[in-house]
């Protein structure tokens, strides 16, 4: 189990870092798309603004003339609403006329575009960050209309900050939930892998514990314990044949070696080793009957022959089969009937009819003479029901479960004169077409049903 636990481990790591990792990368591409955009939006807010106040400056320059713009660059600085814009107005050699700014930058010629450079305030001591376009006006004056950009820094710091913690959160916060969420998830793993380990050291009793939360991991279990009941059944049914073919067919071979021990006499008459060739004969017989109903339970409970379903008619079926049995009915004195509604599935038609035939025989082999063996065909929920009832001797309560197990014979019990494998063919068949099938006595007489998948 330790070396079950240690990928449970390393797989719980590797999720809760596949989840921080993908949590703080699209919180990182969510916070970058939100930066970029609000940077371009107050880039483009504050580009047009600056555009259309240097349009009107410029309108103002052709009205007014240099005077004009002068008085008006002046009244613009001084406004209090416009603290952050910046105005430059210099004569065509350099020398500022109005504005405030200190100077003319010497690597910028106007008319070059949106710059963004940092400039001297006049009367201040320190050069501000600004974003500017200019022009040269029609009498060769120089005009530069600007913003001052140490607000925006101020924002774009103020908001990778913000990104920053909103990062770490989400960082802590995907920890928290990763861990919260893999443990409840491995934790269910764990009990999964504790139980499978239990059953690996030989324990096919263990089944998954159910939560009853009803959740996709209780579904999961469910259906698994449903598995691990279906093994069980498998394997002891397996330990048991084994066992009863150790136990059953050590008599014939036993008396098959005598006879042909008997056979190799030279001095026993011709007649007597005709008739012990006969006998032997008849327990190989015997034994290759045993041997194709095991094959044949076999083939079934491993679905070989799921190829050959069609859709199956079950009322013609049923009474095909009641037809082949009829004469022998008769010489019993036991009437057959069929009756209930007829019922389409995909099925092995073959193994159908073989199914039938193997609970007409159990029923015809027990019936009292003048009794009545019926054959109903109804619904058991959502699934079609093939039932055999007769007025014989039922079986022993605690016997029924066993019925459909392979080898089971029950002394001066339906089941004396056979081998044990008919009921266990039809349980097998039953499985193979998604249903089951069931045996309860009637008072008087016994039930058997088979229910088949739609």
């Amino acid at each position: 189990m330790t070396r079950a636990r240690a990928p449970l481990r390393n797989a719980r790591t590797r999720l809760v870092l596949a989840s921080v990792v993908l949590s703080t990368v699209m919180t990182a591409l969510v916070l970058a798309v939100v930066y970029v955009t609000a940077n371009r939006t107050i880039a483009s807010e504050t580009r047009s603004v600056v555009t259309a106040e240097l349009a009107g400056l410029a309108d103002e320059y052709e009205r007014l003339g240099t005077l004009g713009l002068m008085r008006a660059i002046e009244r613009r600085s001084q406004d209090a609403a416009e603290r952050d814009a910046l105005y430059l107005l210099t004569d065509p050699a350099g020398r500022v006329l109005a504005g405030n700014l200190l100077r003319w930058p010497p690597d910028i010629e106007p008319g070059s575009g949106w710059v963004r450079l940092e400039l001297m305030r006049a009367g201040g001591d320190t050069a501000v960050p600004i974003s500017a376009a200019s022009i040269r006006l029609r009498g060769g004056e120089r005009l530069l209309v600007g913003r001052d950009a140490s607000a925006r820094q101020q924002f774009d710091r103020a908001l990778l900050q913000s990104a920053g913690l909103a990062l770490l959160a989400t960082l802590a916060l995907s920890l928290l939930t990763g861990w919260l969420l893999t443990r409840l998830v491995f934790s269910r793993l764990s009990e999964i892998a504790r139980t499978a380990g239990d059953i690996v050291s030989g324990d096919l009793s263990r089944r998954i514990p159910l939560r009853g939360t009803g959740d996709e991991l209780d579904r999961m279990a469910e259906t698994l314990n449903e598995m691990l009941e279906r093994i069980e059944e498998l394997v002891g049914n397996l330990r048991m044949t084994t066992n009863s073919l150790a136990h059953d067919l050590r008599s014939p071979l036993s008396r098959l070696r005598q006879r042909v021990e008997a056979l190799t006499a030279t001095d026993r008459p011709e007649s007597e080793r005709a008739a012990e060739a006969a006998r032997a004969q008849a327990e190989i017989d015997h034994l290759l009957r045993v041997f194709s109903r095991l094959t044949e339970i076999s083939r079934a409970e491993a679905g070989l022959g799921r190829d050959l379903f069609e859709p199956v008619e079950l009322e013609p079926l049923a009474r095909d089969v009641l037809e082949f049995y009829e004469p022998v009915a008769q010489e019993q004195g036991v009437a057959l009937t069929l009756s209930g509604e007829d019922a389409r599935l995909p099925g092995n038609k073959a193994l159908l009819a073989q199914a039938l035939s193997n609970l007409l025989e159990n029923a015809l082999r027990y019936a009292p003479d003048g009794s009545t063996i019926r054959v109903t065909l109804g619904r058991a929920g959502d699934r079609v029901a093939l039932t055999v009832s007769d007025s014989g001797p039922g079986v022993p309560e605690e016997a029924l479960p066993r019925l459909s197990r392979p080898f089971v014979t029950l002394d001066d019990s339906r089941t004396e004169q056979n081998s044990g494998l008919g009921l266990a063919l039809v349980a097998a068949i039953a499985r193979m077409h998604g249903g089951s099938f069931t045996a309860r006595n009637l008072d008087p007489g016994f039930e058997a049903q088979m229910t088949l998948g739609r």
